[in-house]
């Protein structure tokens, strides 16, 4: 069981995954982000949601890649860098353990229209991945960082 007053902290941590997916994100950094040590924020990120922070990083991952496949027309190997993957080999294989086909079989599945891949280099991968949350600013229209938002 994990104390109630830790659920805050991480969810701060979730947030922060969530935001920054497509950034390199290690054990640590989530750490830092809930404010405990890395080893009992592992633990307790565990208990809490059935599954280690970097399995809900890559799970978030592949997540938004499927998202890119289904609704643009960009490549596999451009979708893989957009969610934060260096390795095409490494992104293919989570992608068919994740959603059981590989991400070019899926990304031909997927009918309808697409969002041209041009638009969503333009415009940045925010307006591609509906879930993503938006920039927030202050009054001056600067960008928050992160410990300014929280």
């Amino acid at each position: 069981m994990v104390p109630v007053d830790l659920l805050a902290h991480l969810r701060r941590a979730r947030d922060t995954a969530d935001r920054h997916f497509a950034e390199p994100l290690d054990l640590a950094a989530l750490a830092r982000a809930a404010g405990v040590s890395k080893y009992h924020f592992l633990r307790c990120f565990a208990a809490e949601y059935g599954e280690t922070p970097m399995q809900y990083v890559t799970r978030r991952r592949i997540e938004r890649a499927a998202d890119l496949l289904r609704a643009t027309n960009l490549t596999v190997t451009e979708v893989c860098t957009l969610v934060g993957y260096s390795s095409l080999g490494t992104f293919s294989r989570r992608f068919r353990e994740l959603v059981g086909t590989t991400p070019t079989a899926y990304q031909q599945t997927q009918a309808g229209a697409r969002i041209p891949g041009c638009f969503v280099f333009m415009l940045g991968l925010d307006s591609a991945i509906p879930e993503k949350q938006p920039r927030r600013t202050d009054a001056y229209g600067r960008s928050l960082t992160e410990e300014e938002q929280l």
